[in-house]
């Protein structure tokens, strides 16, 4: 069951979405409204250590615009650009855990995270990244969001609520609804981290947050991922139409 906390706080943005600003215009004016006291409490890892063996290219660094509108948008240049933006409407403390194209896509990223993070046995799957993640954090962290960088569409609106909601209830996992299962965007409290680190192979946290009934929420755009050459030319040409703005109520 849903926590009526979560859900006001979730009802408590919608008001947002009237009007279409850029990107850039929202992250700073939601960054401006976190209380600045649990900044380093509630920290975000940035998933993007696969070696996107489909793609043949480091996925992380696949541009979103064509020609001079990525000029335009400079900051959202690359699917990583994105996604660390996206981190920051949740958190300013945003890190980025890499492994197979780790150093190249550190010096070929316009935004710059507060950290990078390697970690050592990527090939193992998912699981190596969430360990090196969790690792990396401090004792006076409440829990952490985690994202990954291939979901350039979703709704920055809902994930700043998301992000609300996690600061209101820490000890709840919060992850985004996909209908048959939970999954990311999701928020992992500290003590649900023993669990994540036992994770082994290419396995994420989607099962185990369905083990521990994670509340699930709304966040368009998560079903907006590139995994294919074929998706990476969709979302191009979404965004060649609309530009990077932020898409409020899209389902």
């Amino acid at each position: 069951m849903i926590d009526g906390r979560i859900l006001a706080k979730i009802t408590e943005y919608s008001s947002l979405a009237a009007g279409q600003r850029s990107i850039s215009f929202w992250i700073e004016l939601i960054i401006l409204n976190f209380d600045k006291r649990n900044d380093q409490q509630f920290p975000v890892l940035i998933l993007a250590a696969g070696a996107s063996s489909r793609l043949g290219r480091p996925k992380a660094l696949l541009p979103l615009m064509p020609g001079n509108r990525a000029e335009a948008d400079s900051r959202n240049h690359t699917l990583l650009d994105a996604a660390i933006g996206q981190g920051r409407v949740l958190s300013p403390d945003v890190r980025v855990v890499c492994g197979a194209w780790y150093p190249l896509i550190r010096f070929r990223c316009r935004r710059q995270p507060s950290s990078w993070l390697r970690a050592p046995d990527w090939q193992e799957g998912i699981s190596a990244s969430l360990s090196a993640g969790l690792r990396s954090l401090g004792p006076a962290v409440k829990g952490v969001f985690v994202l990954v960088a291939d979901q350039p569409l979703l709704d920055l609106n809902a994930l700043a609520a998301f992000g609300k909601a996690a600061r209101c209830v820490p000890e709840q996992p919060i992850a985004a609804d996909y209908g048959d299962r939970p999954g990311v965007p999701a928020y992992l409290p500290r003590w649900l981290w023993p669990l994540v680190l036992d994770l082994e192979g290419d396995r994420g946290a989607g099962r185990l947050l369905a083990e521990v009934r994670a509340t699930r929420v709304d966040i368009p755009g998560v079903h907006d991922d590139v995994d294919t050459p074929t998706d990476w030319r969709r979302i191009r040409e979404l965004l060649s139409r609309t530009g990077p703005t932020a898409r409020q109520s899209r389902r």
